[in-house]
This record gives C-alpha cells, structure tokens and sequence, in this order.
C-alpha cells in the first residue's frame, strides 16, 4: 500500500517561502521520499485507517501494532463476534476477557487525523533541504559570492535532533515470545 505524503506541496512551498509555481519539478517526489524516511525512522505510518487483522492473545492481552489506536470496531473468536463488554481498549492494548488465549479477528481504527507539528516540521526541513542543495553540495562560489551549507543539510537523512525527536513515537518496548 502506497501511503500519501505527509506534507503537501503547498506546505512545502510556505516552508521554503516560495511560490508553489517555483519549486522544481521533482518537488512532489521529495516529499514522498522525506515522508517515506521520516516513517521508517518514526516506526509509524502517521495515517488514520482501519485495519482487520489476526491477533493471538497473550495472557487475554493483544498489543495491537498500529498507533494511536482510536477505537475497536469488531473482536470476532473463532468465528463468532465478541460482544462490546467481552474486550476492553487500554491505550494500544486489548484484552480479550472470555479467551485469553484463542487467536481474534480484529477490526480497528488506527493512525492520527492530522499529521502531528514537529513531524511535519522535520518532513518539510528534509525535503526542504533536498530541494533546495538537490546536488548535495558542501560549498559552492560564483563570483565573489560564497554559500556553504552545513553537514546536516547535505544528503537525505535525518539530523541526530530529529530523530531524537520522532523517537517519541516509536514503541517502547517489545514483546518476545520465547514459546
């Protein structure tokens, strides 16, 4: 599944303080690049969709994988769908009161409605600064003019304070089963 870009090429010309009209023709694959980075990164797709998957529970507890979960639609064991009082929602977990340990069929609603700031902050600054050093220039002088670009803006990476700033996004913690 091909996601959207985070940003738009609107947003991404009011960054950069341009004209839409002038940002060069790649501009729109930029911004799916720098969207795709920052999801990997963040290990989370920021987009709200509604997800059926299987799930075994452990201990009645199924840690569903998407994030933020928003609601759950359907719970269905063996068949047969769980009636509302028969799971409880606790932040991304769902208990499964009557089989805690028989496979769920899952049906929730996942993701955020907008992208949050500081993410699309950091999606805007990396494609910004792919368009506006594409060649990934270190120093350049024309004439009596000369721009050199720091080593954070040179590539199409996130800088150390970014990641540190999607850090907050990703699990925590993980869950292995040694069975």
């Amino acid at each position: 599944m091909t996601l959207p870009a985070l940003a738009s090429m609107d947003q991404l010309a009011a960054w950069l303080q341009r004209d839409p009209t002038d940002l060069p023709p790649g501009a729109a694959s930029v911004l799916d690049m720098a969207s795709a980075v920052v999801r990997r990164e963040a290990r989370t797709d920021f987009t709200r969709r509604t997800t059926t998957a299987q799930f075994t529970p452990r201990d009645g507890w199924i840690t569903l994988p998407l994030r933020p979960v928003v609601r759950v639609d359907s719970v269905s064991v063996v068949g047969t769908p769980l009636a509302p009082s028969e799971f409880e929602l606790v932040r991304d977990r769902l208990r499964v009161k009557r089989y805690p340990y028989t496979p769920a069929l899952v049906t929730y609603t996942a993701g955020y409605s907008a992208v949050p700031a500081d993410v699309l902050s950091i999606v805007l600054t990396l494609a910004g600064r792919v368009v506006t050093n594409p060649n990934d220039l270190r120093q350049e002088a024309v004439g009596g003019v000369s721009v050199t670009y720091a080593a954070e803006t040179i590539g199409a990476g996130l800088a150390p304070a970014e990641r540190d700033q999607l850090a907050r996004y990703r699990r925590r913690a993980a869950v292995v089963s040694l069975e």
